[in-house]
């Protein structure tokens, strides 16, 4: 099994190919050890040291390390990790699936909200997936989108200006009940 790397725009993540899918649908964001509870892959690159958050896509892993270690001394043993978990044939999840991480919404707003969540799913999410991260709707009041930020995308540097510049652009381009986009914490 040969697994690549990519770097991401967030120098503190890094995205990992392992050549096979890892999930079917959806994503999947672990932020810390005890969340990693459903996943086996999750627990092993947590077990592997260094490690502040794990992020799953349909055909990548995306690994957050904790600031004062260095990649040149954990990305070895991550390597070793996900190599060992594919060669175990255990799931990558336990019991629940991945799912497409929308919050749900309902009321006057409901038609505006759907074409938000159209654009984020055609315009947005794929090319946010090549950096190794995803940005899903968590809300919409009075004209303000509300994003959960994952994977390479939360604590990214550049984070502020894809929202901003980019999405934001977007959205209110398309839909003028738009104003702003703003982040939430997860």
């Amino acid at each position: 099994m040969f697994i690549q790397t990519e770097s991401t725009p967030n120098p503190a993540t890094l995205k990992f190919l392992p050549g096979q899918m890892v999930l079917e649908a959806g994503t999947a964001d672990f932020a810390t050890p005890e969340a990693a509870a459903t996943s086996p892959l999750a627990r092993r690159i947590f077990a592997a040291g260094g490690v502040s958050a794990v992020f799953f896509g349909t055909d990548f892993v995306a690994v957050t390390k904790a600031d004062e270690v260095a990649w040149d001394h954990i990305k070895p043993a991550i390597l070793g990790a996900i190599m060992e978990h594919y060669q175990s044939g255990a799931p990558v999840l336990e019991g629940e699936q991945a799912a497409s991480g929308h919050a749900s919404h309902d009321g006057p707003d409901e038609d505006v909200v759907r074409q938000i969540k159209e654009l984020l799913d055609t315009r947005v999410r794929p090319a946010v997936a090549q950096d190794g991260g995803d940005i899903t709707f968590h809300g919409f009041d009075r004209g303000i989108v509300y994003l959960h930020m994952q994977g390479a995308c939360a604590g990214c540097p550049s984070s502020t200006l894809t929202l901003k510049m980019g999405i934001e652009n977007l959205l209110r381009h398309y839909i003028p009940e738009v104003l702003e986009v703003r982040p939430v914490a997860a």
